[in-house]
């Protein structure tokens, strides 16, 4: 995986150098792609063809302020980009309003805001990166979340979604209360319910 990460750089490093010829180092570096990676690298390829010179100069500068950037901002930014684009589209659209309506107040409420927002907790902060619904419910159902396999990520978000804030603070009770080595069975339990019998589940758990 390591190797074919490189690979996809070095391509398009290339494509951004040269957009007349493809030289044979890139044909040999091509080649040795998975075919999502070789499609995708075509895809650019084809849109930077289709670019003015003044916006292949736009990119270029857009592509040396980001590397420009600390590592840590860098990785910050993917993360924040990342959990939005994985917010359903009604929370991001709760976000934008959010932020509109934030850009209209005075500046200093604005930067009041910002340092009651960094005062908090790290673990608290990340957690609001969940979106408005699920953020402020980050705190209690954190040991739940933690050490997620990736392959049941998605299934959990869109359960906890869909259930109510008393569901979710019970579920946080739940969480709180299950030693470590159980949460994983606790987690399992809670998407084998289903969204009909999720409610009957959580008042089972909470009389043990």
């Amino acid at each position: 995986m390591r190797r074919n990460r490189g690979l996809i750089s070095l391509a398009s490093l290339l494509f951004v150098a040269s957009a007349a010829a493809t030289p044979p180092d890139l044909r040999d570096a091509m080649a040795k792609l998975p075919p999502a990676a070789h499609a995708q690298l075509q895809r650019q390829s084809q849109q930077w063809e289709a670019w003015s010179p003044q916006q292949r100069q736009d990119y270029a500068r857009r592509v040396a302020q980001w590397d420009a950037l600390p590592r840590s901002e860098r990785d910050a930014i993917r993360e924040r980009y990342q959990a939005w684009r994985a917010l359903p589209a009604q929370e991001q659209v709760r976000i934008q309003a959010a932020a509109t309506q934030l850009a209209t107040m005075p500046v200093e409420q604005q930067r009041a805001w910002r340092a009651q927002f960094d005062a908090l907790d790290r673990s608290e902060r990340r957690g609001w990166l969940l979106g408005p619904t699920m953020g402020g419910d980050y705190a209690m159902l954190q040991p739940l979340l933690a050490q997620v396999p990736e392959q049941e990520h998605a299934a959990l978000m869109q359960a906890l979604r869909a259930m109510t804030a008393q569901q979710r603070k019970d579920l946080g009770v739940l969480a709180q209360r299950t030693p470590p080595t159980r949460r994983d069975a606790l987690r399992r339990g809670l998407l084998a319910a289903g969204a009909d019998g999720r409610g009957d589940w959580l008042w089972q758990q909470m009389q043990h």
